[in-house]
Formats: structure tokens, C-alpha cells, sequence
């Protein structure tokens, strides 16, 4: 190991290893129809951006910041989040039944977003096959009050342990709905745009996606949403297989797909920087 800058995480924390696994990519999904179901929220996505029309992208830019945030150098995740609040501080919102206007950077909205992220990155690796015990399940959680701070938490106030999580989740339930722009989101996830040529690929392979990111959702988001909650056991041997065929496909290549922040690590840090999941637990 060199004497280069770690960045916010470094190779020994839970982070490091988790973000590595390809489950993240239905997990970034899973979090997309969760945070749908806060109608202020949500409201500062579809009153802000065409994302029907630059779908990929916005994603892309999304799988960017976690992979900067988590891998890159101090310097780099602070420069992210800097552009992430003078963004957020820039946009506006209005509730269409009270006409009120609001800040996308309101602290609630900010908090249902990180920790409907985090939990979901968490729950669908755990519930996939990556072990991890309660305590790494702890400090995952706990490592993740510095991505709060980044996009402008106060992080003393965000959840810092799976038990904080759970009792967050609780409390804001009442607020949830699954309101028009859910709905909105709801249908862009089972079918979004793509070239006509690669919409055969859309109907076989992303819906899968879709579908099993949906599944994994908590018992009240399927109520929320008005569709029967498949069975637990069911999604989760689902959610097995995938991460089984996903995590056989050689680190090596999925790695090179852009933007290569995890090699670009390997290369600040040395070979012992790579991220492995049985790193953890020693």
C-alpha cells in the first residue's frame, strides 16, 4: 500500500468492499421506487429534469457520484458534493394542491433520499448472498454519515446504525404515498426509453431488472404502490441466483466499464486496494 490519499472511505471500511458487488446496480433500482414514494421528494426530480429523456445519463451520473464518493480521492468527493449542493440550492419544487414552493435541499427531503439509498444498497446485498455480519451491517450504515454530509446533512442527525435506520423508516411513513409522479416513475422503470432496435433487450433483460429491484421493496411500498407483495422466500431466492450468475462474471471485466473508478484506486493505492468481499471479517 502507498502513502496516496484513501479518499473518504479507504480499502479497510465496509464501503469499500460493498460498492464493489454488481447486486448495486438492482439496488440503485430498488432505490429509485422507494425514494418515489415521497411525493415532495419526487417532486424535485420530475419538475426539475427530463429524466424520461435522459434516462441513461442520469443514471450514469448517479452510478458516478457513489463511484467518486467511494473510490476516488478526498479531494474528488469533496468537489462532487460541493457540485451537488450548489445544484440542489438552485432548484425548486411546488406542491400542486397547495401551491406552496420549496427547496430540493430541504434537510427532510435530503435525509428520505440518502437513507432510502442506503438502505436499499444494504438490504439487497445482504438479502443477495454478500455476508456481512450485524456489526459490518452497523458500520456500513455509520460509514455513510460522510455521504450525508457531502450532498448537505448535518451528519450527527442522520442514522448511524441498522436499529437508527429502522426507527427513521418508521417515522416517516406517514408521509408516503405513491402520488402521480410515483406513478410516473413507476411506469419509466418497467419501460424506458431506448432506441426500437434495442427494445428487445429492454423486454428481456431490464424488465428482469426492474421487476426484481420492485420485489425487494418492504411490504408497505407494495401496498403504496397497489400491487401484491410477491413472497419473501421467493424474492429472495431470486435475488440469490442473480447475485450467483452476476458476481461469476470476472471482476476484471466489469471493471473496465466506465468510468473505472475502482481501478483507478488500484492504480492511487496498489493491488492491495482491490475490493473483495471476503476482506471483510478478518
Amino acid at each position: 500500500m502507498t502513502d496516496a490519499d484513501p479518499g473518504l472511505f479507504g480499502p479497510e471500511s465496509v464501503t469499500w468492499q460493498l460498492h464493489s458487488d454488481p447486486m448495486m446496480w438492482i439496488a440503485g433500482v430498488r432505490a429509485l421506487y422507494l425514494q418515489a414514494l415521497h411525493p415532495r421528494a419526487v417532486r424535485g426530480v420530475t419538475q426539475n429534469s427530463d429524466f424520461r429523456r435522459d434516462a441513461w445519463g442520469r443514471l450514469m451520473r448517479t452510478a458516478s457520484f457513489v463511484g467518486t464518493t467511494t473510490y476516488g480521492t478526498t479531494d474528488a468527493a469533496e468537489r462532487a458534493g460541493a457540485r451537488v449542493r450548489r445544484i440542489h440550492r438552485m432548484l425548486t419544487a411546488t406542491d400542486p394542491d397547495t401551491g406552496e414552493r420549496y427547496g430540493v435541499d430541504e434537510p427532510a427531503l435530503l435525509m428520505w433520499v440518502h437513507c432510502a439509498e442506503i438502505d436499499s444498497y444494504l438490504h439487497v446485498a445482504h438479502r443477495s448472498g454478500f455476508r456481512l455480519t450485524g456489526a459490518e451491517a452497523d458500520r456500513y450504515v455509520a460509514e455513510h454519515r460522510q455521504s450525508a454530509r457531502l450532498v448537505g446533512l448535518d451528519p450527527d442527525v442522520v442514522p448511524g446504525d441498522r436499529a437508527e435506520m429502522a426507527e427513521y423508516f418508521e417515522k416517516v411513513r406517514p408521509d408516503l404515498a405513491a402520488g402521480p409522479e410515483a406513478r410516473e416513475v413507476d411506469d419509466f422503470l418497467l419501460r424506458p426509453p431506448t432506441h426500437p432496435l434495442l427494445v428487445p433487450a429492454r423486454e428481456v433483460l431490464w424488465r428482469r431488472v426492474a421487476h426484481l429491484a420492485y420485489a425487494s421493496l418492504p411490504p408497505y411500498a407494495h401496498e403504496l404502490y397497489g400491487r401484491p407483495a410477491p413472497a419473501p422466500a421467493t424474492v429472495t431466492r431470486q435475488l440469490r441466483l442473480a447475485g450467483l450468475l452476476l458476481r461469476r462474471i470476472p471482476a476484471r471485466v466489469r471493471w473496465q466499464l466506465p468510468p473505472k473508478h475502482i481501478l483507478r484506486a488500484m492504480a492511487r493505492l496498489g493491488p492491495d486496494a482491490r475490493p473483495a468481499p471476503y476482506k471483510l471479517g478478518r
